[in-house]
């Protein structure tokens, strides 16, 4: 069965020796950034069972009363919202959600219940992390650059996030879930549930992510489109809702916030190309992209993008 996007087995980055099957792997996930922006791995490392279980777990969450799930809302003051959220009804999002940062981080909100919530919550993080490391060196030699320029670079992973949506199911009238956006951070890996819902955006079209059991989708993000002055392109998604529920999980790879971000001399000076974005800090693309949700502009044409940086073509 077809996903929509290509499939990458990643199981040659877990066995010695294999090589050839690595460098073809290598190969296709770099067709897939520069092409689509997005593909599904299999064999990730991140145990299924697990993945399935922390589903489980997130559904029996998400029906709890509303009163409840506000125990585990976020301490009033946090700059970003670890706990559990519902989307402010002014959003054009139609989804609730539970976010963390690194397990021990003194921002995080756990809920006590369903019982062993938690454990699995921490234990996906931490695999997930090493799976962003794996595409985050593979992106790297994708783009040529020099041994671990990337995992130099990008070497704070106290900005990384992880949260469980629950997205309600559709109206007669409505169906968003997440309006059409692109993802502000490096790497962004999903698996949902059966019911779907998500879709990438390529040559004008919307292209359906069939779920597939034990699959991992990958985007890149608009830093790397930057770092590599739009070798990579971070490819514009949304989620629409279904006639039920739908469960999934997102995990964001980013850079820290002090992270100056600007397209590498190895795509501009380099090779005298003239770079396609002026630099800006993290934290604040960061803010102005929040600013989308909190407070949403009334012309389309006003929404923050990654389009705030370019340089126009002289």
């Amino acid at each position: 069965m077809s996903s929509g996007i290509p499939t990458v087995d990643l199981s040659p980055f877990f066995a010695q020796g294999d090589e050839e099957d690595k460098r073809k792997a290598i190969k296709s996930i770099g067709h897939a950034c520069s092409e689509y922006g997005f593909f599904q791995v299999v064999n990730h490392g991140v145990p299924v069972e697990l993945m399935k279980r922390a589903l489980a777990l997130a559904k029996t969450f998400f029906k709890y009363p509303h009163e409840e799930k506000l125990k585990s809302g976020p301490v009033p003051g946090m700059p970003i919202p670890a706990g559990y959220s519902l989307q402010p009804e002014r959003s054009a999002d139609k989804n609730e959600f539970f976010m963390m940062f690194p397990p021990g981080s003194s921002f995080n909100v756990y809920p006590i219940n369903p019982p062993g919530f938690r454990e699995v919550l921490d234990e996906m993080f931490s695999h997930f992390v090493n799976a962003g490391r794996i595409i985050e060196n593979t992106i790297n030699e994708c783009l040529g650059l020099p041994p671990n320029l990337l995992t130099e670079y990008n070497n704070d992973r106290k900005w990384d996030l992880m949260s469980a949506f629950r997205y309600f199911p559709a109206t007669e009238t409505e169906n968003t879930g997440v309006a059409e956006h692109k993802d502000v951070n490096c790497i962004t890996f999903v698996f949902q549930d059966e019911v779907g819902g998500l879709e990438i955006r390529k040559d004008g079209n919307w292209i359906p992510v069939t779920p597939l059991e034990g699959t991992l989708i990958v985007n890149v993000g608009d830093v790397i489109q930057v770092l590599s002055n739009d070798r990579f392109k971070s490819a514009s998604h949304r989620v629409v809702r279904q006639a039920r529920d739908r469960h999934s999980y997102a995990f964001f790879y980013n850079i820290g916030g002090d992270k100056w971000v600007e397209p590498l001399p190895q795509f501009t000076k380099e090779i005298k190309e003239a770079p396609k974005y002026k630099g800006f800090l993290f934290k604040e693309y960061l803010q102005l992209r929040s600013r989308n949700k909190t407070h949403p502009p009334s012309r389309p044409e006003d929404v923050i993008s990654i389009k705030h940086y370019s340089i126009p073509a002289q």
